[in-house]
């Protein structure tokens, strides 16, 4: 009897330290990856651009691969340098950085919209990333002219 209970002390004991350590490095090896401040403007035209902020509270760098929703087939990602927009296959997201997506920068365009969302409606799509699970986010459409920055 005293043999089995050390046996299966000795079984509790492993048992928890190997889910101690598969908790800790897989959190060490990963991006920890949160999604604040989105919007969308209400669209004037077919298409509208999206804006939100990734943090990345993780020791790993990772990158915003593509974008997808439901409002438009063609959802691209560009960078604004020297006042010119250009599209861009993936935006960088550092450890313990951020990437922040905003109006007159980084950005979402979402083109021929199949619908004209309006204020106070929400559109919703998915990020996708190069180490991360997909992310789905709300971006609650607002003014036309909303911009955080002037507030």
């Amino acid at each position: 009897m005293n043999r089995r209970t050390t046996a299966l002390s000795a079984a509790v004991a492993l048992t928890a330290a190997l889910v101690l350590t598969g908790c800790s490095s897989a959190d060490a090896d990963a991006p920890a990856l949160k999604v604040s401040g989105a919007f969308m403007p209400q669209p004037v035209m077919d298409m509208a651009g999206g804006f939100l902020t990734i943090t990345n509270g993780g020791d790993v760098a990772d990158k915003l691969t593509s974008v997808t929703s439901g409002l438009s087939d063609d959802v691209t990602m560009h960078e604004t340098k020297n006042q010119k927009m250009q599209e861009v296959k993936a935006f960088d997201i550092p450890a313990n950085g951020e990437l922040k997506l905003e109006r007159g920068g980084n950005h979402i365009m979402f083109m021929e919209l199949k619908k004209q969302p309006k204020q106070g409606e929400k559109v919703s799509i998915e990020l996708h990333f190069e180490k991360s699970g997909p992310i789905k986010v709300d971006l609650p459409v607002e003014a036309p002219n909303h911009n955080p920055k002037q507030h």
